[in-house]
């Protein structure tokens, strides 16, 4: 298959921050940008082509999903979908049945933890944070032990983007159901190299980026199971079944639709194109770099995914010079990249602040080379060395 090449002077590493728009997805948008550019909201010819080209983009997400095409909302973005997902949930849970906790954990990407801490801070809410094991995997005890009654909401991301760790999504759903609690998962970063079929994970709520799996930014979904008390957050003309007004993004929608649909065909062709490279990051490393540990789990995690942690070493630092050299990487999520402070996340699975502070993530896409790769481990050694001086 002819990827697009990156056309830079630099080796891109960071697909976990963003990845390009596949030339596919962008020869499917752009009818809809100057030609087909009508309001999906007119009754006009104008209006009713692009609002085909909505639905038709809502069926194929949800086919791919493995849900009505009802139960899919479109948004702004992965964020917007955590928070109308959390906000929703919570304040129907408290309207209809007087719950007041919201349940995650510290290992949650920042649009689920701060949306968790300004529901509790602002708006009444009790917070509970579960329990992480050293690999960043949310324990399973802590959920079944923490449900209760006046839950109002439990969020647990499908796939950690700062450290990689999957977590037991069906197994946590499982607990829920019982309960009969509203369950919400990220699957933002999981979207590019896993299966997301509902049904299996048994999740009452799911967001997605595009911009995570070679689609536009600026557009996402939020999977709402049938059923689920959910309040809109975001008001005005109806659209989206009255779950999120404003009117529809429709290239980028369609772009979505576009990239996920790829995603899914070719997601076996891209794992085994990553995977290994992948594991060939990690072994050097930690084979050729002393004071150097793996973050998140060393089987469970996204096949793309590399991230390390070295003792006595300034990850800012770090990430300067890797760019000096040629060489765009993170320090995990791109949302704390040049935050001075220790990661949340890594301080939750237990690592002091000399190891956290040292932080490397390093992701992998279609376009990574082996030449790329072998750039990488040669530069590396010697920049960390740097960075710990």
């Amino acid at each position: 298959m002819d990827y697009n090449r990156i056309i830079m002077d630099k080796i891109y590493l960071d697909y976990s921050a963003t990845t390009p728009v596949d030339r596919r997805v962008l020869d499917a948008m752009l009818p809809f940008f100057n030609e087909d550019f009508g309001n999906p909201s007119s009754v006009h010819r104008y209006g009713q082509k692009a609002e085909a080209a909505v639905e038709t983009a809502r069926e194929t997400v949800a086919r791919i999903l493995n849900c009505l095409p009802e139960e899919i909302v479109f948004t702004s973005c992965g964020s917007e979908s955590d928070n109308l997902a959390l906000r929703g949930a919570a304040f129907a849970a408290r309207s209809e049945r007087e719950a007041k906790w919201v349940l995650t954990s510290h290992a949650e990407h920042p649009a689920v933890s701060r949306t968790a801490e300004q529901l509790a801070s602002h708006h009444g809410f009790q917070l509970e944070w579960l329990d992480v094991d050293k690999f960043g995997m949310v324990n399973l005890n802590a959920v079944e032990n923490a449900l209760c009654d006046e839950t109002a909401v439990l969020s647990v991301m499908v796939a950690n983007n700062e450290i990689g760790t999957i977590n037991p999504i069906p197994e946590i759903a499982g607990f829920c159901q019982a309960r009969q609690i509203p369950f919400h998962t990220d699957a933002v970063q999981a979207a590019a190299y896993l299966d997301l079929d509902v049904q299996h994970l048994k999740v009452d709520m799911l967001s997605l980026g595009a911009h995570k799996f070679y689609g536009p930014k600026g557009v996402g979904v939020l999977y709402v199971r049938k059923g689920t008390p959910i309040l809109p957050q975001q008001t005005g003309g109806g659209q989206e079944a009255g779950l999120r007004a404003g009117t529809h993004n429709v290239p980028y929608i369609v772009g979505l639709a576009e990239a996920l649909r790829l995603t899914a065909e070719e997601r076996e062709e891209r794992v085994a194109h990553v995977r290994p490279l992948r594991d060939q990051i990690i072994g050097t490393i930690l084979e050729e770099i002393p004071d150097t540990r793996l973050t998140g789990h060393p089987v469970d995690r996204l096949p793309n995914h590399c991230s390390f942690v070295f003792k006595n070493a300034d990850g800012n630092t770090l990430l300067r010079l890797l760019d000096a050299k040629g060489f765009a990487c993170s320090s995990g999520s791109a949302c704390k990249t040049g935050n001075p402070k220790p990661s949340e996340v890594l301080l939750a699975t237990g690592l002091s602040r000399e190891w956290a502070l040292g932080s490397l993530r390093v992701t992998l896409g279609m376009q990574t080379t082996a030449e790329e790769v072998d750039k990488f481990l040669r530069a590396l050694p010697a920049l960390v060395e740097m960075a710990r001086d």
